[in-house]
C-alpha cells in the first residue's frame, strides 16, 4: 500500500515513521521545503501542491494543519482515495489498548491532563497523547494500559474505526471556521468522537453547555451530564465540597474554583472512573492539579490590580468564560479571528475598559466607543494599566488566534507577562 502523508509537522512526521515501521510505501508532502528535511519517506514532495502527487496513492493521512477547505484537501476528497487522520492511524496500531477521548471547543487539554493524572494516581499505567503534544502514533503508545487522547475536530474529521471506551465533549461553540466550511461541519466533526461507540461505552458532557447538549443528543451510548454550577448525580460542587464520581474534596483545597474549572474536574472524574480510576486517585489528582501556563495564570498583583494571562483563550467562547469569572475587567483582546464574531467580548458585562490589538481590533473598537487600540503588546499593557483601578483584573483573553502578531499563543502570553513585570514588578 502507498500512503501519502500531507503536512510534516509533529503529527505528520510521526505518521511517516509509524507507516515506515509497518513496512508501507510512504510519500510525504509539505509546501515548506524546510519541513521536508530529514523525512525518511520513499517519495518526498515540496513546494506548490500538484494533484499528480495523488497518482498511485491508496491512502492519504493529512496533518491537522491542512484545512478541510484547502485546495489540497479538495483534490484529495474528490479523488475518492480513503483519508485517515493520524488519530485513526495510531488507533489502529494500539492492539486493543482502551482509549479515553476528550474533545470540545475549550478545556480539552485541562480535562485530558486531569483524566490521565486521575488514572495514574489510581495505579493505572496511563498516558496523555494526541493534540496535547505526544502523537498517538509515537513510539511506546501501545505499551500503556490506557491512553487518554485529546482529539481535535481536525483529527476527528477523518476517522473511520476510532472507538473510545469513554469520551467527553467538554463544550461546543463556533470555532475554527478558517478550517471547517461552517459551524455545522465543525459540529459534525466533533460528533464523530462517539459515532462508533456503543451502549456499553460512556459519553460525558457539560449539561449546562447548550452546544454540548445539542451534540450528544444523537449519541447511542451511556451518557453522564455534569455541571460546574451544582451537584448533578455523583459529580459537581455542593456547599463547600466538590463531589467527583464517588470522591469528595474540599473546595478550599483546589487551585481554582470557578465554574469552568469545576466542570473540567467533574468531566475528568467521570471519564477517568470509566477507565478504572479510584475515588482516592481522583481526589489526589484534583487537589494536586495546577493548570498549565497561559491558562488564567496570575502574573502579578500590584496596588489592588491583578494581572492575568489567559492567552490560551483563542476563541470568543473561551474569552467570555474567562471574563465572566471576574467582576471588573480591563480586557486586552483581539488577534486573528478565524472567521468568528468577536464583538460580544466588547459587550461583556464585567468589562469596564477594553484595549484592542491585532487584525480584529477594528471590530472591537467599532463595537465599543470608549475602547482604545494598541499597536503592540507592550503598548496594550501600558494602556490597560492606565485604565485600571484597585479591584480590577487586567486580563489578557484575546478571543483570537495569535498568528497575526506572534508565533503562538504562548509567545503572546510570555510577552504580556514580561511587559507587566517590567511595568509593575512581579
Amino acid at each position: 500500500m502507498t500512503v501519502l502523508v500531507i503536512g510534516l509537522a509533529v503529527s505528520g512526521k510521526a505518521a511517516v515513521d509509524s507507516l515506515k515501521e509497518q513496512g508501507e510505501r510512504v510519500a510525504a508532502y509539505d509546501r515548506r521545503p524546510e519541513a521536508t528535511v530529514g523525512i525518511e519517506a520513499d517519495e518526498v514532495y515540496k513546494g506548490e501542491w500538484d494533484p499528480s502527487f495523488l497518482l498511485g496513492v491508496d491512502l492519504v493521512v493529512p496533518s491537522p494543519g491542512v484545512p478541510e477547505t484547502s485546495q489540497v484537501m479538495a483534490d484529495v476528497l474528490s479523488s475518492g482515495i480513503p483519508v485517515w487522520s493520524e488519530l485513526e492511524l495510531g488507533y489502529r496500531r494500539l492492539g486493543g489498548v482502551p482509549v479515553a477521548a476528550i474533545t470540545g471547543t475549550n478545556g480539552k487539554t485541562t480535562v485530558t491532563e486531569l483524566t490521565a493524572a486521575m488514572l495514574v494516581e489510581s495505579g493505572v499505567d496511563a498516558a496523555a497523547v494526541g493534540n496535547i503534544g505526544d502523537p498517538i502514533t509515537g513510539p511506546g503508545a501501545a505499551d500503556h494500559d490506557v491512553l487518554v487522547v485529546e482529539a481535535s475536530s481536525f483529527q476527528l474529521r477523518f476517522i473511520d474505526s476510532f472507538r473510545p471506551t469513554a469520551a467527553a465533549i467538554v463544550n461546543f461553540a463556533p470555532d475554527h471556521l478558517d478550517w471547517h466550511p461552517d459551524v455545522a461541519a465543525y459540529g459534525e466533526a466533533k460528533s464523530r468522537i462517539f459515532e462508533n461507540m456503543g451502549q456499553d461505552d460512556l459519553l460525558v458532557f457539560d449539561a449546562a453547555d447548550p452546544g454540548a447538549v445539542g451534540l450528544v443528543a444523537s449519541a447511542q451510548t451511556g451518557r453522564v451530564g455534569v455541571t460546574g454550577h451544582g451537584r448533578q448525580g455523583e459529580s459537581g460542587p455542593e456547599g463547600s465540597t466538590m463531589y467527583l464520581a464517588g470522591a469528595m474534596v474540599s473546595l478550599n483545597d483546589l487551585e481554582r474554583t470557578d465554574s469552568v474549572m469545576l466542570v473540567d474536574l467533574a468531566v475528568a472524574a467521570e471519564t477517568a472512573r470509566a477507565l478504572g480510576a479510584t475515588a482516592g486517585g481522583i481526589a489526589a489528582a484534583a487537589v494536586s492539579y495546577q493548570a498549565g501556563r497561559h491558562r488564567r495564570q496570575v502574573v502579578a498583583q500590584v496596588g489592588g490590580v491583578t494581572f492575568i494571562d489567559d492567552s490560551k483563550a483563542t476563541n470568543p467562547h473561551a474569552a467570555l468564560a474567562a471574563i465572566g469569572a471576574y467582576p471588573s475587567v480591563v480586557l486586552i483582546a483581539g488577534g486573528r479571528a478565524k472567521g468568528l464574531d468577536i464583538r460580544p467580548l466588547a459587550r461583556a458585562k464585567s468589562v469596564t475598559s477594553l484595549v484592542a490589538i491585532g487584525e480584529s481590533a477594528a471590530d472591537l473598537l467599532s463595537e465599543r466607543p470608549d475602547a482604545v487600540g494598541a499597536a503592540s503588546m507592550v503598548e496594550a499593557v501600558d494602556r490597560a494599566i492606565s485604565l485600571s483601578a484597585p479591584g480590577d483584573v487586567v486580563l489578557l483573553a484575546p478571543g483570537c488566534a495569535s498568528f497575526d502578531m506572534f508565533d503562538s499563543y504562548g509567545e503572546r502570553g510570555d510577552i504580556f507577562a514580561a511587559a507587566v513585570r517590567q511595568k509593575v514588578g512581579s
